[in-house]
């Protein structure tokens, strides 16, 4: 299943400048997701991370892959209407820059989901390099 923004903006409660996935390429809701996010110069946080060597924040490259989780598991019909906030984020490694330009394929698997929470573990990537992996945990709201 694939989900253009409009449909993406239907199941989670982010906008933009928040809003940091563009479409899902392909997506099995409740076991895993893969979107996309193409990464511009236009992105506000370029204009001071930094001048003149423009690099998308890490906690944003986390941010992206918790926002692609969440549609997984949102588009669930025991979660539409609900948010999913950070419960935890652990064993998070960078590995690459990401720069405008880049566009990042963000790959969840929901690893475990009961009533209130799940576990995703992510990873993203430019092209086929992993510039990012972390273990994501939702509560579900």
């Amino acid at each position: 299943m694939s989900m253009n923004i409009q449909e993406i903006m239907s199941v989670l409660p982010h906008r933009q400048p928040f809003l940091l996935i563009d479409r899902v390429e392909d997506m099995e809701a409740g076991k895993r997701i893969t979107a996309i996010k193409n990464v511009t110069m236009n992105e506000p946080f370029f204009q001071g991370h930094f001048p003149g060597e423009p690099v998308m924040p890490g906690v944003l490259i986390v941010e992206a892959m918790a926002q692609a989780g969440a549609v997984a598991i949102l588009s669930l019909d025991e979660y539409k209407g609900k948010t999913a906030y950070f419960g935890a984020i652990d064993q998070a490694k960078f590995r690459q820059k990401v720069v405008p330009g880049d566009s990042l394929r963000l790959e969840v698997e929901i690893v475990k989901l009961k009533r209130a929470a799940g576990i995703g573990k992510g990873c993203a990537y430019v092209g086929d390099t992993k510039v990012c992996e972390a273990t994501l945990t939702f509560m579900i709201g």
